[in-house]
Order: structure tokens, then C-alpha cells, then sequence
């Protein structure tokens, strides 16, 4: 899991004067619960405000589908994947929402942000 971070490619964000919201949906995350083998489905929203580089969307689909086999806890993966994400880009802010699938009576919803500073007023 420690090779991630390679799979993910960026291009220059055009427009690095002005801050702008970009919002990506993925409902068809997959990883494995490290407990049962089970596979556990979530749909991830990922928000975030580019500075000088945004993610390239081949990448983000190659990326998140790395993590297909991995047995991971839902919170450990949605802290992983903001690491990787926000060392990729360096956004202004970037916030990753993992919504799992009910499971066993119980419905999941782990997000986490990053914020550059300055930027702080926008993290919780």
C-alpha cells in the first residue's frame, strides 16, 4: 500500500488566481474488511481547492481502484487516501467524504480535510 501515491498524476491548474471548488463523485469504491475478508462498497466524494495542480481524473479512477483487495478499516483508508491525495496536489483545501454501504444493521460516514494555512477558516 505504501506505492499508492505513485499511481496518481496531476496537470497545472489554469486558473491558480481564483479559488474554485472541484468536486468529485466515485460511488463505486471497493476495499476488503480486514476482519471478515468481506468486501465493503462505498461511494467517495472528494471536494477540494486547487493551488498550483489539479488531479487527473484516469489517475484518481486507477487510484482508488488500487485499494480493491486491501484489507483496510474504513477510517484507516479514508486517511490514507487524503495523505496520498492532498502530498499529490498540495491543494488549498481538500476534504474526502467516504459514505460505506450499511453493513450489518450499521451505516458508515468517515470524512476528513486537509487545509493549507491560511486556508483554515474553511476546515471544521
Amino acid at each position: 500500500m505504501n506505492d499508492k501515491i505513485s499511481i496518481l498524476e496531476t496537470f497545472p491548474n489554469a486558473y491558480p488566481e481564483r479559488d474554485y471548488r472541484v468536486k468529485h463523485i466515485a460511488p463505486e469504491f471497493t476495499s476488503v474488511c480486514p476482519k471478515t475478508g468481506q468486501p465493503d462498497y462505498a461511494t467517495l466524494t472528494l471536494e477540494y481547492i486547487p493551488d498550483a495542480l489539479c488531479i487527473e481524473l484516469k489517475s484518481l479512477k486507477f487510484y482508488y481502484q488500487s485499494y480493491r483487495n486491501d484489507g483496510i478499516y474504513f477510517e484507516s483508508v479514508t486517511n490514507k487516501m487524503l495523505e496520498d491525495l492532498s502530498r499529490c496536489c498540495n491543494p488549498r483545501y481538500m476534504k474526502l467524504t467516504a459514505d460505506f454501504n450499511t453493513r450489518g444493521g450499521i451505516s458508515s460516514v468517515v470524512e476528513v480535510e486537509f487545509c493549507q494555512p491560511g486556508f483554515k477558516h474553511l476546515c471544521r
